[in-house]
Order: C-alpha cells, then sequence, then structure tokens
C-alpha cells in the first residue's frame, strides 16, 4: 500500500461526534483527501470534508481526532496538517487556522471535556482495513 494509503487506514474508522458511523463512512475523509509527500521532513495533509458547511464544534472534533491519531500513530518525524477542504465549510480559515495551531491544539486537548469526545472518536480507529 501506499503511504496515503496507509494514512487513509490509520483514520478511516474514527468515529464521528455527532454520528453512529465513521469519518469514511460519512465521506469525511478518503484516500485521495490524503497527500504523503517524502523528503527532508516527511508530511501527511488531510483535507476532510465537513458533513454540513455550517458544522461548528464537530469540525473541531474531527480535525483534532484525526490530528491526534495521526501523531499517536506515525512516526515523530512527521509533520502533519489538518485542513477543512477549501469551499465546504462556511468558517474553512478559522477552522484551519484552530487545527494547525500547536498551543491552540495542547489547550484543546487540556480540556478534559474535549480530550473525552476526542477519545471516544479514536476508540473505533483501530478498526481499520474492517470497515
Amino acid at each position: 500500500p501506499t503511504q496515503s494509503q496507509t494514512s487513509s487506514d490509520l483514520i478511516r474508522s474514527i468515529s464521528d461526534p455527532e454520528h453512529p458511523l465513521t469519518l469514511e463512512q460519512l465521506a469525511v475523509v478518503s484516500a485521495p483527501q490524503i497527500t504523503v509527500t517524502n523528503g527532508g521532513r516527511p508530511h501527511v495533509l488531510v483535507e476532510f470534508t465537513p458533513t454540513i458547511p455550517h458544522c461548528s464544534m464537530a469540525t473541531l472534533i474531527a480535525g483534532l481526532s484525526l490530528r491526534v491519531r495521526l501523531l499517536r500513530a506515525l512516526p515523530e518525524r512527521y509533520k502533519v496538517d489538518i485542513r477543512v477542504k477549501k469551499g465546504t465549510h462556511q468558517s474553512e480559515n478559522a477552522v484551519n487556522k484552530q487545527l494547525n495551531d500547536k498551543e491552540r491544539v495542547a489547550a484543546a486537548l487540556e480540556n478534559t471535556h474535549l480530550l473525552g469526545v476526542v477519545q471516544q472518536c479514536l476508540s473505533t480507529a483501530d478498526q481499520r482495513g474492517k470497515a
């Protein structure tokens, strides 16, 4: 499998925070939305599609879940960027800024409620390849 497929397998079974379905089943994320670049510093870019264009907290939680899953599963040398796919969310710039700001991500993950929701989303992540 390509590195893009491997990354897809890592995240395809993450649960949506508001639905009893995975991000892949909801078409939030799929292999074509993942770009892996090798070189001096390997880089993974995931461009996900929110379920609705005005999705608020769920967008942040889905994005945080994607980031946490990849950071935990990939070797440390990988740079991970998570973005809302262009044109799919009314506040895409603000969401992208939050999801790729290390300090904001760290602060979000210190919030016990948010961390609990992210952990719940990730509870199905080990089912990769079984969707």
